[in-house]
C-alpha cells in the first residue's frame, strides 16, 4: 500500500544531512514531486517570493511631516502673517510647508523599494522534474522537495542541494567574492557556513557554467534571499544628525520667540502701554523672531550639495544625507571594485629553475596554463568566462603562448572541473606530434604541491607562493604529467598525482588611481577606514597596505563570519583602535560591524554592491552602493550611489558634506544676526514706555526677512570650502548645528554691532530734526515726516549691516582674503538685488505708502554706506584674535598613531591575527 509523500514542516529540513535522509525528510525522489503534491505544498508553504513589509499608512506619514517642529513654527508664522494683515505671505508660508512635506514623503518611500526590488532577483520561470518528466513552471510555484534543473545562464530559483552534476555560480551578491564558485553534487564539508558549502546553490544567484540537478530545501522567506529581505525590513533608518538638529533649532527659535513675545506684553503693560498696543507689538516681535526662510534655505543648500555631488559621481537620494556625510567618522569599504580596479591581471610568474625571472623558460608554463582553461572568445575577439581564467589567457599571450579555444577544445580528452574540496582543476589533452596524453593541473599551491612526484622543489615553491600572497596576489600553481597508458583519464585520482611542477602564477587586481591619496585625506580628516570583504585575508590586507589603510599597523580578521559581538566591541570600541580588514565576511558581518560602530557613537558610511549588503546599507548612517557593479537591491537600500564605483568619490562626498554643514551654519549665523537689530527697536520702544517712538515697523521687518535677507543667505549656501576643512576631526553626533559660540557671534556680536548702528541712524535723523524724548511724532505732528525718515533709516541701516554680516559669515576662522572677496559671485548678485530692492522700497512711491518709507537725505545715505565695513571689520578683528588660538581637532597626522597594541581575540590561530602574522595557509587559491 503506497502513501502520499508528506510535506516537510514549514521551517524546512537540515540541508546538510545525508542525501537519502534529506530526500526522506522532503518526501521526494529521483522523479521529483507530482503536480498534485506540489499544489498541496504550495498551499502549505506559500509562494516562492520575497514578502514585502507592511507600509505605514499615508495619512500617518503626512501628519508626521506636517507636525514637524519647524513645520509647526512655520504654521505659527503663517498665522501671524494673517493676523498682521498680509495674507499673501501667509499662503506662501503654507505652500512652503506643503512642498517640504511632500519632498520628505518621497524620501521615506525609497527604503520600502529596497525590499520590493529583492523580488526581481527571482526568475519568472524555472525548470523542474515533476511526475518524472521535465517541465517549466512559474518560479513562484516552486516548493520544498521540487527537483530543479540548473544550467548556464539560469538564475537559481530557490535554495537547493545539488544531487547530480556541477555548476559554476556567481555568488558575489551573497558572499562578496568576485570569482564564480564551483558547486558540485557530493557530501557537505563540516564546519563551513551555508554560503560556502560546495553542494548548495541559493536563490537569486546566477549560473555561469555547467549543468546540474538539485533538490529544493527552502523557498520564499526561508531562503537566504528571504532572510536578507527580513533583515532589511527589521533594520530601521535613524534620522540624520541634521534632521535631529533642525528639530532642536526649531524648538529653540519657537521658545525664544514665544518668551520674548510674552515678556514684551508684560513689560509693555507695566510701563504704561495700552494692552491692545502691547499685543500688536508683541505680534511684531514674534514675526521678527521667526526666520521664515530657514527651512527652505536649508533644503536648497542641501539640494545644491546633491547636485554638486552628482556632477562628481555620487548620486545622493536623501538631502539630509549630504550633511551626514560631513560628520562621517568611519568608512567601511569593500575591496574589489572600490579600492581596486576589479580587473585581474597576470602580474608575476615563478618557475622552479629560474625563480621569478622572465624569459623563454616561462613559455611552457604559459602554454600549460592556456590548456587548463574553459574561456571562450566571440567573433569580436572578446574573451568570456571566469575572470581569473581570462586574466591567465591574456597574461599567457604576453609570455609567448597565445590561446586558441578551438584548438584547445579539439585536443582536450577529459575535463575535470574545479573541485572546491580538492581546490584543483585538471585537463587531459592529446599530444601533437602523437604521444602520451598530457595532464595539466592548476589550483591552490598547497593542493598542487602535495601531489608532486619530486618533493625537492616544494620548499622553494611554498616560500615563493607565500611571498606572492603577501604582495597581494592570488597565487595558482600549475603542474603537468604524461599520462601512462595504464591510467584511466576519467578517474581523477589517476590523473592528479605524480605531477611535475611547471611553476606559479600570481594574479593581481591593482588599486584604483587616486585611492591612496583619498585614504591619506581620510586620515588627515580623522576618519578611519575599515575593509569588509568576502575575499582572502592576505590579499585584502596587501591591497589595504598598498593604499595606505592601517599605517603603521593593520589588524586582520581572517574569518570574520565567526567574530562575536564582544570581540567587535574590543576591536571597534576604542577611539584610537586600529584600522581593520574583515576578511571572508558573511552577509551579517557588515550589519554587525555597522551596529557596533553605531553603538560606540561613530557616524558610519558603508559601501556595498550585493544583495547581501542591503541590510548593512540600510542600517549605516550612509549606505553607499556601487552604480556600475552593484545590484538593484543595493542601490535601492543605499543612501548614495557611486556612478564610478570609486573610493575617492566617497572622500569627495565627505568633503562636500562638511562644506554644506559649514555653509548651513554660516547662513544661520547670518539670519540670526539680524534678529537682534529687529528686536532691539521694540525693546527700546517698550522700555521707554513710548517716549522713544517705534524705530521699525512690522512690514519693514517682513521686507527684511523675506526680501533682502533671502538671496544672500542662499548664496552663503554655495560658499566654497574654508581652508583646512579636511584637517578637522569629525564632529561628534551630539554637536548641535547651533553652538554657543554661534549664538554669541550672531546675537551678541554681529547682532549687537548691527543693532547699535541701526539705532544710531534712527536717532541721528530724529535729533537732526530737533526731536527730544517724549516729543510727539504721530500723523499731523511737525516731527512726523522726520519720524518716517528715521524708521526708513533704521530699515536701510539693518539692510546695510546685512551686507557686512554676509561677508563676515563667509568664514568662521579664516580671513576674507584667504577665501577671496570675489570668489562667490552669487553672493555679490544677491547683495546687488538686496540694494536694488531696498532702493525700490525707499524711493518708489507705491512702495512708500505700503511700507511706510521716505527718501533718505544724502548724508544719511553716506552714513549708512559705512556700516558694512564696520560690521565686517569688527568681526575680522575677532577672527584674527581667534586664529591666534589653537584650532580645534588634530593636526594632519592626528590619526596616524601606533596600533601595534590592538586587541588580541581569543580565537584559534589563523582566525584573527594582525596582518603581520597572517597564517601561512592564506597564500593559496582560497575559493
Amino acid at each position: 500500500m503506497s502513501h502520499a509523500p508528506v510535506a516537510p514542516p514549514p521551517q524546512g529540513p537540515d540541508p546538510l544531512e545525508p542525501l537519502p535522509a534529506l530526500r526522506r525528510d522532503l518526501g521526494t525522489g529521483p522523479d521529483g514531486l507530482s503536480a498534485r503534491e506540489a499544489a498541496r505544498r504550495l498551499a502549505v508553504h506559500g509562494p516562492n517570493e520575497v514578502p514585502a513589509g507592511a507600509r505605514i499608512p499615508f495619512h500617518r506619514e503626512l501628519t508626521a511631516q506636517l507636525a514637524h517642529p519647524l513645520a509647526l513654527l512655520l504654521w505659527a508664522a503663517a498665522a501671524l502673517a494673517f493676523v498682521a494683515g498680509t495674507p499673501v505671505l501667509g499662503w506662501a508660508v503654507i505652500a512652503v510647508i506643503l512642498v517640504n512635506a511632500a519632498f520628505a514623503l518621497l524620501q521615506e518611500r525609497q527604503a520600502e523599494r529596497a525590499v520590493e526590488t529583492l523580488a526581481r532577483f527571482l526568475p519568472e520561470q524555472a525548470r523542474v522534474v515533476r511526475d518524472g518528466r521535465p517541465a517549466t513552471v512559474e518560479a513562484r510555484t516552486l516548493v520544498p522537495g521540487d527537483l530543479v534543473v540548473i544550467e548556464e545562464g539560469d538564475r537559481v530559483p530557490a535554495d537547493a542541494r545539488l544531487t547530480e552534476g556541477g555548476v559554476q555560480v556567481d555568488l558575489s551578491m551573497l558572499t562578496g567574492e568576485s570569482q564564480p564558485a564551483e558547486r558540485l553534487a557530493g557530501p557537505p564539508l563540516p564546519g563551513l557556513p551555508l554560503s560556502r558549502e560546495p553542494d548548495l546553490v541559493f536563490s537569486g544567484t546566477t549560473c555561469t557554467g555547467g549543468l546540474a540537478r538539485g533538490i529544493v530545501f527552502a523557498t520564499g522567506r526561508r531562503t537566504e534571499l528571504g532572510r536578507i529581505a527580513a533583515l532589511s525590513q527589521r533594520t530601521e533608518r535613524d534620522r540624520s544628525p541634521l534632521e535631529e538638529q533642525v528639530k532642536k533649532v526649531a524648538w529653540l527659535i519657537a521658545a525664544a520667540a514665544l518668551a520674548m513675545g510674552a515678556l514684551f506684553v508684560v513689560v509693555g503693560v507695566l510701563v504704561g502701554l495700552p494692552p491692545a498696543d502691547a499685543l500688536v507689538f508683541a505680534i511684531g516681535l514674534l514675526v521678527a523672531n521667526v526666520p521664515e526662510g530657514l527651512l527652505p534655505i536649508i533644503t536648497l543648500a542641501l539640494a545644491v550639495g546633491v547636485r554638486a555631488l552628482a556632477r562628481q559621481g555620487a548620486v545622493v537620494k536623501r538631502l539630509s544625507a549630504v550633511e551626514t556625510l560631513g560628520s562621517t567618522s568611519v568608512i567601511c569599504t569593500d575591496k574589489t571594485g572600490t579600492l581596486t580596479r576589479n580587473s585581474m591581471r597576470l602580474q608575476s610568474v615563478w618557475t622552479p629553475r629560474h625563480g621569478d625571472r622572465t624569459g623563454p623558460w616561462t613559455t611552457p608554463l604559459a602554454a600549460a596554463v592556456v590548456r587548463c582553461t574553459t574561456v571562450t572568445r566571440d567573433e569580436d575577439g572578446a574573451w568570456h568566462g571566469d575572470p581569473t581564467e581570462v586574466a591567465l589567457v591574456l597574461g599567457a599571450a604576453r609570455h609567448g603562448a597565445a590561446a586558441d579555444p578551438t584548438a584547445r577544445d579539439a585536443e582536450r580528452l577529459v575535463l575535470h572541473r574545479f573541485d572546491p574540496r580538492l581546490r584543483l582543476m585538471s585537463v587531459v589533452t592529446a599530444r601533437n606530434p602523437p604521444g602520451p596524453p598530457l595532464v595539466v593541473t592548476k589550483g591552490a599551491p598547497e593542493a598542487v604541491l602535495d601531489r608532486l612526484q619530486d618533493g625537492s622543489e616544494q620548499a622553494a615553491a611554498r616560500e615563493a607562493a607565500r611571498s606572492m600572497a603577501r604582495a597581494g596576489m592570488r597565487v595558482l600553481a600549475v603542474a603537468t604529467r604524461e599520462l601512462p597508458g595504464t591510467a584511466d583519464p576519467a578517474r581523477r585520482e589517476d590523473v592528479e598525482r605524480d605531477l611535475d611542477l611547471a611553476g606559479l602564477v600570481g594574479l593581481h587586481d591593482p588599486p584604483r588611481p587616486g585611492v591612496a591619496e583619498a585614504v591619506r585625506r581620510c586620515h588627515e580628516a580623522g576618519i578611519r577606514v575599515h575593509v569588509v570583504t568576502g575575499d582572502n585575508g592576505a590579499t585584502a590586507a596587501a591591497v589595504a597596505r598598498e593604499v595606505g589603510i592601517g599605517r603603521p599597523d593593520l589588524y586582520v580578521v581572517d574569518e570574520s563570519e565567526s567574530v562575536t559581538d564582544e570581540e567587535l566591541d574590543a576591536l571597534l570600541g576604542p577611539d584610537d583602535g586600529p584600522e581593520i580588514v574583515f576578511a571572508r565576511s558573511a552577509p551579517e558581518t557588515k550589519l554587525k560591524v555597522a551596529d557596533t560602530l553605531r553603538a560606540h557613537g561613530r557616524i558610519v558610511a558603508m559601501t556595498g554592491d550585493g544583495v547581501n549588503d542591503a541590510p548593512a546599507l540600510h542600517r549605516a548612517h550612509i549606505g553607499i552602493a556601487m552604480g556600475r557593479s552593484g545590484t538593484d537591491v543595493a542601490r535601492e537600500a543605499a543612501t548614495m550611489v557611486l556612478t564610478d564605483d570609486h573610493f575617492a568619490t566617497i572622500v569627495t562626498a565627505v568633503e562636500s558634506g562638511r562644506r554644506v554643514y559649514d555653509n548651513v551654519r554660516k547662513f544661520i549665523v547670518y539670519i540670526f544676526a539680524h534678529l537682534t537689530p529687529e528686536v532691539v527697536p521694540f525693546l527700546v520702544f517698550a522700555l521707554t514706555a513710548g517716549a522713544v517712538p517705534l524705530p521699525l515697523t512690522v512690514l519693514q521687518i517682513l521686507a527684511i526677512d523675506l526680501g533682502t535677507e533671502t538671496l544672500p543667505a542662499l548664496a552663503l549656501g554655495r560658499e566654497r570650502a574654508e581652508p583646512g576643512l579636511m584637517r578637522r576631526r569629525p564632529r561628534p553626533r551630539s554637536q548641535g548645528v547651533i553652538s554657543r559660540d554661534m549664538l554669541v557671534r550672531s546675537w551678541g556680536y554681529l547682532g549687537a554691532v548691527s543693532a547699535a548702528l541701526a539705532m544710531l541712524a534712527f536717532f541721528y535723523v530724529l535729533w537732526r530734526a530737533g526731536w527730544h524724548p517724549g516729543a510727539p511724532t504721530g500723523e499731523g505732528q511737525p516731527l512726523h515726516d522726520a519720524y518716517v525718515t528715521a524708521t526708513t533709516a533704521t530699515f536701510a541701516a539693518i539692510v546695510s549691516c546685512q551686507i557686512g554680516t554676509a561677508f563676515a559669515a563667509r568664514t568662521d576662522r579664516a580671513s576674507l582674503r584667504a577665501v577671496g572677496l570675489w570668489t562667490n559671485p552669487l553672493l555679490l548678485a544677491g547683495i546687488a538685488f538686496e540694494l536694488a530692492f531696498t532702493a525700490a522700497l525707499i524711493y518708489l512711491p507705491p512702495f512708500q505708502g505700503v511700507f511706510g518709507t521716505a527718501p533718505l537725505p544724502l548724508d544719511v545715505v553716506l552714513l549708512v554706506l559705512v556700516f558694512p565695513v564696520l560690521v565686517w571689520g569688527t568681526d575680522e578683528v575677532r577672527r584674527a584674535v581667534r586664529r591666534r588660538r589653537p584650532a580645534p581637532g588634530p593636526d594632519a597626522g592626528g590619526t596616524h598613531v601606533a596600533l601595534a597594541a590592538g586587541p588580541r581575540m581569543g580565537q584559534p590561530e589563523g582566525t584573527t591575527a594582525p596582518a603581520g602574522r597572517a597564517p601561512e595557509r592564506r597564500s593559496g587559491e582560497d575559493r
